[in-house]
């Protein structure tokens, strides 16, 4: 760990309703809902009202009912992101992006040319407020966990440094769910035995930990309770996953509609595979359910692949398993991510002693219609007029 403070964690506010706000000058100021049934990004004046993502738009107009909503544009998200690390990449040539919106940047070796590291973040925010209209957060501290939390505790629009001599005097008071890891599920385990703060799962050490929360978790939060993060700030990072999912809301869906929905999102996961040149060999699924509860289910195939009918019939096999279970409770989200992936999407090659279809050529040419003619160019019979919602920007990969 550096002894200085020297990652910058930079995220922007509310992105996709910031975009819309400065795009929209009648927007400015006032509770901005972005989405389609589903809130995808709310301004800060609507979450004053307690509006949250994923939050269905009913439930987030009875809370604000004076919220504008308007949909989600992805290109304008995607310009702006690629605006931002622009400048980004202007500042340091360290930078290493966790999503469209946001980023860790090292800024140790810039001392002589640019500055202190709160320096530098001034600057940054200047730059992105000039050059892309847009306000961000950044986040300073000696291990990227910490100028995270920083960044989180200084929002909206604000710049927060942790010195050194502060760390834990900074991270010790607030609540658990500051962690990483730490979910609804493990923060109802640590709550119910009276650990409410980081300071509480610190003092606790680590063995009590383990045996709350199991081995790995358990080591996990003991480390970052005392800052202990040694990951460094890494440029050219691939992403160990490619997935999408799909809100269904709280009526009640037959199995064949879900099985549509799961097969348009197969073909949106494996055309991202075959852009990135990506093969996979474990698919996982991810519910939720009516009563909030959440569900994974995963299966590695025997060789990997980027073609969407092996995929596809991996992820049913998955979905006919847990019928019952989603009959009896009810499904509000489904989720497909293919991991294991290649870094160079070479695939094993099979001697072909049977006649079996090109599903290779069909693939590309699907591939081609919608890079020309857009995503719902063509489409899935069994998803004619079923609404899938937006395909998210994503990091290129």
């Amino acid at each position: 760990m550096h002894d200085q403070a020297t990652i910058l964690h930079a995220d922007l506010d509310s992105f996709y309703a910031s975009v819309e706000q400065r795009d929209d000058p009648a927007l400015r100021g006032r509770p901005v809902l972005v989405g389609m049934g589903v809130v995808l990004a709310a301004s800060y004046e609507a979450k004053a009202f307690g509006v949250r993502t994923p939050m269905g738009v009913t439930q987030a107009r009875r809370l604000c009912p004076r919220a504008v909503v308007v949909p989600p544009r992805m290109s304008a998200y995607t310009a702006a992101s690629k605006a931002v690390f622009g400048v980004f990449k202007d500042t340091t040539p360290i930078v290493e992006g966790i999503s469209i919106d946001e980023a860790f940047l090292e800024v140790g070796g810039l001392l002589k040319i640019r500055g202190t590291p709160v320096a530098i973040a001034g600057r940054l925010r200047a730059e992105v407020r000039e050059r892309v209209g847009l306000p961000i957060t950044v986040g300073v501290a000696r291990t990227k966990f910490l100028a995270k939390v920083a960044s989180a505790v200084g929002k909206p629009d604000g710049l927060l440094e942790v010195p050194p001599d502060q760390e834990l005097a900074f991270l010790h008071p607030l609540p658990i769910e500051r962690l990483w890891g730490v979910g609804p599920i493990t923060a109802g385990k640590l709550r119910e035995r009276h650990i409410l703060t980081v300071g509480h799962v610190a003092r606790i050490g680590e063995a009590a930990l383990v045996a709350i929360l199991g081995s790995h978790a358990g080591r996990h939060l003991h480390a970052l309770a005392h800052n202990r993060d040694p990951r460094r700030v890494r440029t050219g990072v691939r992403r160990g996953s490619i997935g999408s999912q799909c809100a269904l809301g709280r009526r009640e869906r037959s199995f064949d509609e879900i099985d549509a929905v799961l097969a348009a999102l197969a073909d949106r996961v494996t055309r991202r595979m075959r852009a990135a040149k990506r093969s996979g060999r474990t698919v996982t699924l991810r519910f939720r359910f009516n009563d909030f509860t959440r569900a994974t289910r995963s299966r590695s195939m025997w060789k990997a692949s980027m073609q969407t009918a092996s995929i596809l019939a991996t992820a049913r096999a998955l979905l006919t398993e847990n019928r019952a279970l989603i009959a009896e409770r009810g499904l509000t989200l489904i989720g497909l991510a293919v991991s294991n992936l290649d870094t160079d999407g070479h695939q094993q090659l099979e001697l072909p002693f049977a006649p079996v279809p090109d599903v290779d050529q069909l693939d590309n040419a699907l591939d081609a219609v919608r890079d020309k003619y857009g995503s719902s160019s063509i489409m899935r019979a069994a998803t004619l007029g079923r609404e899938l919602g937006p395909s998210v920007p994503i990091l290129s990969d």
